[in-house]
């Protein structure tokens, strides 16, 4: 299934050289980031990695989608935490990833709290993009 906008209303545009050993531009407002692999991959540890990239936008997107998705169920989640973490590996001639969160909603109970989180999967454009080609977890839990 493709998930196409209606309109596009906001595009973001990056350059990238030198692979993981290079670097990164974006503009609206200016992103200049050094990459290097993990130390546990060889590298120094002193720059960014797309891996890192990857939790972080998924996590803002995340953490939006929640809003909607508390909003639904008439619950505030402004106060929610979202950790999003990203693994990668090898994956037959090439590597792969995967994805798991992990959302605290203060003042909820577990159960309530994993519906809506789970709805929120439903509704994030990243769940959308990685739905059926990366194994992602969401995990309401009691504190991060």
């Amino acid at each position: 299934m493709t998930n196409t906008p209606e309109k596009i209303v906001y595009t973001a545009t990056a350059t990238s050289t030198g692979g993981r050993a290079g670097r990164g531009v974006s503009t609206e407002p200016d992103l200049d980031l050094t990459f290097t692999a993990p130390v546990v991959m060889g590298g120094n540890g002193e720059g960014t990695n797309p891996e890192q990239l990857f939790a972080l936008g998924y996590g803002a997107c995340f953490t939006g989608a929640l809003g909607l998705a508390g909003k639904e169920k008439g619950v505030d989640t402004s106060q929610a935490k979202v950790q999003t973490s990203v693994g990668f590996g090898p994956e037959g001639e090439s590597y792969a990833i995967t994805a798991d969160i992990k959302v605290q909603i203060p003042g909820l109970e577990l159960s309530e709290a994993q519906a809506i989180v789970d709805r929120t999967h439903e509704l994030c454009p990243y769940s959308k993009a990685t739905r059926g080609n990366v194994p992602v977890t969401v995990t309401a839990v009691e504190s991060l």
